[in-house]
C-alpha cells in the first residue's frame, strides 16, 4: 500500500498526537484543548494562517501552494461522545464519562499528518484549507461553520471528508455518488394520563396502555405508509414510566429516530406520527403532545468529486482497495452542511476489525492513520496540480 514515504517516516509521531487526544476528549463544542493541540501543531508545522474561535472551538488553517490557483477544503471532526471507556487501553480516556468511541480523534491525526506533509512539500498550486470542526456528535457543528461564512472568507471551492470504518477491510477505501448517508431526526412524545391504584385501573386513564397502542401504530409507518424501495427507519429508542409495581402512573414519554432521503417521504412521516399520536391518544383517553425536530440533512456526494476521489484513493489502496459503488447507509453525518453548500465527497476508510463506532470498546486504529493522511495529501496534489 503506497502511505507517501514522508507521511510513514512520522507514522510514530501521529500515534502519539492520536493518543494524546484520546486520553483528553472533550464533547460538542467545548473543546479548548483540544483546539489548543492542534493550534500547538500547525503552528509547528508552519501552516500559513490559523483561524481559531470558529464556531467557538474550531479552527480553518491555510497552507499556499506554489502559484495561484484555487482553495480546496478538507475536514476532520474533533469532539467526543458522553460513553464511559472500556478498552483497557494505556491511553484510555482521562475524563470520567467521556471517550473519542467514534474515532475523530484519529480523524484530527489524519489531517494533521497531511498538514506536516503539505506544509513540508507544497508540491500543488493554489491553497487548502484545513477545517477541524467541534460538535459533529451533537450539535452540527458544520453546519454552524457554514453559517459563520468559513466556505465564503476562504473561498473554498470543493470540500472532502474521511470517516474510519471499524470492520471494513484494513486500509480500503469506501463511497457511493449521490445520497451516502441519511437525514436524521428526533421525536418525543410526551403522554399525560391519570394515575392510580393498579387494582382498580377502571378509575385511570392509563398512559401506558397509550404508549403500547403509540410504539405499535408507529411501526405501520414504515410497513403501510410508504413505497417499500424508498429507504426509511423509524425507531423507537426510549420508553419512560412508571415507579411500582402496583402504581399506574401519571405520565410516560417515549422517544427516538427517524432516517430518511427523501423530504416527501419526511413530511409523510411528520404528519402520519401526528395523526396516530391523536389518535392513539383519543383512543385511551389521555392527552400527548408531539415534539419532532428536524436534525442533519442527507449527505449527498457529488458524482464528478466522488469520481475524483476515489480515482485518488485507488493510488493509496490500489484497484481492488476502493469500492466506489458502496451505496447508501442510514446513519447520519453533519458534513451534509457542508456538501450541501459546496462540491465534494466524503468517503470510509476502513481500519479493520474492531468494535463498532459508538461502542465503549472501541478504539481507533493507529496504523490506518497514514493511510487517510497519505490520502488527503494527495487529493490535493491531484486535485490542484503544479504545472
Amino acid at each position: 500500500m503506497p502511505v507517501l514515504n514522508r507521511i510513514a517516516a512520522f507514522a510514530d509521531e501521529m500515534t502519539a498526537w492520536r493518543r494524546a487526544l484520546h486520553r483528553c476528549p472533550e464533547l460538542g463544542f467545548d473543546c479548548p484543548k483540544t483546539a489548543a493541540f492542534i493550534a500547538e501543531r500547525l503552528r509547528a508545522f508552519g501552516v500559513d494562517e490559523i483561524h481559531e474561535g470558529i464556531a467557538r472551538t474550531g479552527i480553518v488553517a491555510i497552507i499556499k501552494g506554489q502559484g495561484p490557483g484555487p482553495t480546496i477544503g478538507l475536514r476532520a471532526d474533533f469532539d467526543a461522545l458522553p460513553i464511559t471507556e472500556e478498552t483497557g487501553a494505556a491511553h484510555a480516556s482521562e475524563i470520567p464519562g467521556q471517550m473519542h468511541a467514534c474515532g475523530h480523534d484519529g480523524h484530527t491525526t489524519m489531517l494533521l499528518g497531511a498538514a506536516k506533509y503539505l506544509a513540508e512539500t507544497r508540491a500543488f498550486c493554489g491553497r487548502v484549507a484545513l477545517i477541524f470542526q467541534p460538535a459533529e456528535e451533537n450539535g452540527g457543528g458544520a453546519g454552524v461553520m457554514v453559517e459563520e461564512g468559513v466556505l465564503d472568507r476562504f473561498e473554498i471551492g470543493r470540500v472532502f471528508g474521511l470517516h474510519n470504518a471499524p470492520n471494513q477491510d484494513f486500509g480500503t477505501f469506501a463511497t457511493t455518488p449521490g445520497p451516502l448517508m441519511a437525514a436524521v431526526d428526533t421525536f418525543e412524545i410526551h403522554v399525560q394520563g391519570r394515575g392510580g391504584h393498579g387494582a382498580t385501573p377502571h378509575e385511570t386513564a392509563d398512559p401506558i396502555m397509550a404508549v403500547v397502542g403509540i410504539v405499535a401504530a408507529l411501526q405501520t409507518i414504515v410497513s403501510r405508509n410508504h413505497r417499500a424501495l424508498d429507504d426509511l427507519v423509524v425507531s423507537v429508542t426510549q420508553i419512560h414510566t412508571g415507579s411500582a409495581d402496583n402504581i399506574i402512573p401519571d405520565t410516560a414519554y417515549i422517544c427516538g429516530t427517524v432516517r430518511t432521503f427523501d423530504t416527501a417521504v419526511q413530511d409523510m412521516v411528520m404528519r402520519r406520527m401526528a395523526e396516530i399520536v391523536a389518535g392513539q391518544a383519543a383512543a385511551y383517553g389521555v392527552s400527548a403532545r408531539l415534539d419532532y425536530q428536524k436534525g442533519y440533512p442527507p449527505t449527498v456526494n457529488d458524482p464528478d468529486q466522488t469520481a475524483f476521489a476515489a480515482t485518488v484513493a485507488r493510488e493509496i489502496a490500489g484497484a481492488a482497495g476502493v469500492c466506489a459503488e458502496a451505496g447508501r447507509d442510514m446513519g447520519a453525518e453533519d458534513f451534509s452542511y457542508m456538501l450541501a453548500a459546496r462540491p465534494g465527497a466524503y468517503l470510509f476508510l476502513g481500519q479493520g476489525p474492531g468494535a463498532g463506532l459508538h461502542h465503549p470498546a472501541y478504539d481507533f486504529n493507529d496504523d490506518v492513520a497514514p493511510v487517510g493522511a497519505s490520502f488527503l495529501a494527495r487529493l490535493v496534489e491531484r486535485a490542484q496540480p503544479l504545472t
